[in-house]
């Protein structure tokens, strides 16, 4: 019997390395997709029109984005003042440069230019091809007590306004139900997932624990106030993670699922106190590059979050996971085994190997195990100084013959 981290055998995928076992059934061909799930425009909070942040990340080789604005859509009519700044009216006049003025609509009022946005419908055709793709999303944005509460939903058709709720986990939980309702009620695949829990530390751990229907959060998020790495008092999302399936393994309920986001606003401006692109994405390893196909792999599992580390292969056959990196020139890894042993109920390390190729034998003694694999580049414009590149897969347990 082959286990599989992914739903389907692709052996004939380039990076998928398959177990010995033969199979009647012709595998679909997979391929790995790049995608950032957590992006702003000047249709909320973030300071680019949006046709010149989809044009910067397909020209970063991203194959997918979801624009994820605050409590919006990109439809209907808004118009935008271009901030009174040298910075930004240059940035104006590049873009008309890009698009020309047959494609902007924008008028000067009061020595201001006032820009009309483009909606989803309108910028979509003028990106999407067979390689790259741009999903609606939305950021619901609510809060309770001062607490900033933050959900994504991914794929969604319509807008949703803020649950509200008699407490922070109260909110979270009315917020994920009701991108859950949409989907029940469209058929269209989608999913909600909970952005940066340390953002002014507004959504504890215990509220992490208490949420049914969830699947997915921000492991890693490069805005420059979510407190990834946690403080002396609360802990890092990594940490966190673990507890937080510690607990919902002992109620058998799905294993939560770590994404790594930009959370980009900022797109003129550079720097760790920025919100800038390119910090953070997921790797999905999908059929096809679909809004469905990709919700479908990544809710099976199928993907890891990454800060720059690639990898070659990614599987579990047999109960064995195997790990290989894409690796770069003169960068040194280390891939670290993380595991939660079923007797101590502990998050620890449970076998490091430095290099690119490992494995580990995922037993019963662990109620899950993920890898982090570590190498020794500086990040690129970091979310903190001294970052290093990083990825880490998702959690998988023990399948009995």
């Amino acid at each position: 019997m082959i286990v599989r981290l992914f739903t389907t055998a692709i052996c004939a995928a380039t990076f998928f390395s398959c177990g010995s076992e033969s199979s009647t059934e012709e595998a679909p061909m997979k391929k790995w997709y790049k995608g950032n799930l957590h992006t702003h425009s000047y249709w909320s909070d973030g300071d680019e029109f949006p046709e010149m942040i989809m044009s910067w990340y397909k020209s970063h080789d991203y194959d997918f984005v979801a624009l994820s604005d605050h409590n919006t859509l990109a439809e209907g009519e808004k118009w935008i003042k271009v901030p009174k700044s040298r910075i930004f009216e240059e940035a104006f006049e590049n873009y008309k440069t890009k698009f020309g003025d047959e494609w902007i609509t924008y008028r000067v009022d009061s020595g201001r230019t006032v820009v009309k946005l483009k909606t989803f419908e309108e910028y979509r055709p003028k990106f999407e091809d067979d390689s790259f793709l741009i999903i609606q999303s939305q950021e619901l944005t609510d809060g309770f007590e001062g607490h900033p509460i933050h959900v994504n939903a991914t794929n969604i058709r319509t807008v949703i306004p803020p649950q509200g709720g008699t407490s922070v986990a109260d909110a979270l939980q009315r917020n994920i139900d009701a991108v859950l309702r949409q989907r029940e009620e469209t058929g269209v695949p989608m999913f909600p997932h909970i952005n940066h829990p340390n953002f002014y530390y507004g959504v504890s751990l215990q509220d992490m624990i208490d949420l049914r229907g969830e699947r997915f959060f921000e492991v890693y998020n490069g805005h420059p106030l979510v407190n990834n790495y946690g403080d002396s008092l609360r802990p890092g999302t990594e940490t966190m993670w673990d507890i937080i399936n510690i607990a919902y393994h002992k109620r058998s309920q799905p294993l939560m699922y770590g994404l790594a986001t930009d959370d980009s606003h900022n797109y003129h401006l550079f720097g760790a106190e920025y919100s800038n692109a390119g910090r953070g994405w997921v790797m999905v390893q999908s059929d096809s590059l679909t809004a469905s196909a990709l919700v479908r792999a990544m809710e099976a599992g199928d993907f890891y979050a990454t800060t720059g580390v690639l990898l070659d292969e990614l599987s579990l056959t047999n109960n064995t996971l195997s790990i290989k990196v894409k690796p770069q020139v003169d960068v040194a890894y280390e891939i670290q085994f993380i595991g939660v042993n079923a007797a101590s109920q502990e998050s620890t390390v449970i076998k490091t190997v430095k290099g690119t190729e490992a494995q580990f034998e995922v037993t019963d003694d662990y109620l899950f195990v993920r890898a982090k694999i570590l190498s020794d580049r500086p990040k690129s414009n970091p979310f903190q100084e001294g970052d290093l590149e990083v990825a880490w897969t998702q959690p998988v347990t023990f399948q009995p013959e």
